[in-house]
């Protein structure tokens, strides 16, 4: 009873590790499509907080930020829900010139998921939504703090997010966060209609052409061959056509997407490197000072330790 018992908590562990592997493999995937869309719809029209892509964008990052977050225990013992703002706060709280007292003190956004709902909308039109989860991501102690284990936070897959959000900051994003404020009142639901896309593989779309042509070979007998052969012909052209007509558009908005996304990584990668080679120069100017610094201190005291060496000679 006792292997048997083993086996079965054994396959429950499994089971439980792949959802958990699934969920988040799903989160990041569907973030990423996301994010793709805003980019299309930028192309065209402005992104406000009326913006389908943008609602739904919203929704995924907070399902993201709250993957597996802990509750916070009361004194009596009882974990009550914690919402992703509660971390946000923490753990962004060492970023440059960071907005979260702003957030905080805004009068007409009161709940914690309005607050962190608000905190979304600044940082994207501030343009540094991947720089606070960078940054977050780096404090380890407050990210297992706050999460547990198996949480999107704490895996391998979270530097990833943090690389796809930086596509993010090509888009002029306009939010109003006056008035009635941001609405917190509802759950946050991900809306994954617009990512469904099936899409048909070359050996199916030869199989219906070649059932096609077997239709159509086997039609009504007042049909001549000729007329049949050409209408399959004409068909199966018709089809290769537009087959190939969506693979190259496909395969143009793949490309263009990439562009954007490289050309943004490439901008922050120099901005990095330039404030690196600044940091460098300056690191090496503080190191010369010193060894200068060190250098005349050396020879004041040796100065000093030969008046001393002759006043002792003198009075001997």
């Amino acid at each position: 009873m006792a292997s048997v018992g083993a086996g079965l908590h054994l396959i429950r562990r499994r089971a439980a590790g792949r959802s958990s592997a699934v969920e988040r493999r799903n989160l990041l995937t569907v973030c990423r499509f996301s994010v793709k869309t805003l980019l299309d719809r930028s192309c065209f029209d402005t992104i406000d907080d009326s913006s389908p892509e943008f609602t739904n964008f919203v929704s995924i990052l907070e399902h993201i930020l709250s993957h597996r977050l802990k509750g916070h225990t009361t004194w009596f013992g009882y974990e009550s829900p914690r919402n992703f703002w509660d971390y946000i706060k923490v753990a962004c709280s060492k970023v440059p010139h960071n907005c979260i007292r702003s957030i905080e003190s805004m009068e007409n956004v009161r709940s914690s998921r309005a607050k962190g709902r608000a905190w979304i909308c600044v940082v994207l039109m501030e343009k540094r939504l991947s720089d606070y989860i960078s940054s977050a991501l780096r404090d380890f102690k407050t990210n297992r703090r706050f999460y547990e284990d198996g949480a999107i936070m704490l895996g391998e897959e979270a530097g990833l997010l943090a690389d796809t959000l930086i596509g993010l900051n090509t888009i002029d994003f306009s939010f109003c966060l006056k008035g009635e404020g941001v609405d917190g009142s509802c759950p946050s639901v991900i809306d994954y209609t617009p990512y469904l896309k099936f899409t048909q593989s070359a050996d199916s779309i030869s199989s219906d052409e070649e059932e096609m042509r077997t239709l159509g070979s086997s039609g009504s007998e007042s049909s001549t061959p000729d007329k049949v052969a050409t209408a399959a012909s004409i068909f199966t052209e018709q089809s290769n056509l537009v087959t190939k007509c969506k693979r190259f558009e496909q395969k143009y908005r793949v490309a263009l997407e990439q562009k954007g996304y490289l050309e943004e990584l490439v901008r922050l990668r120099e901005a990095q490197l330039s404030e690196a080679v600044s940091h460098n120069k300056a690191l090496q100017q503080s190191l010369a000072d010193t060894h200068l610094s060190h250098t005349v201190e050396k020879g004041q005291l040796e100065y000093i330790i030969l008046e001393l060496q002759d006043q002792l000679a003198e009075e001997q």
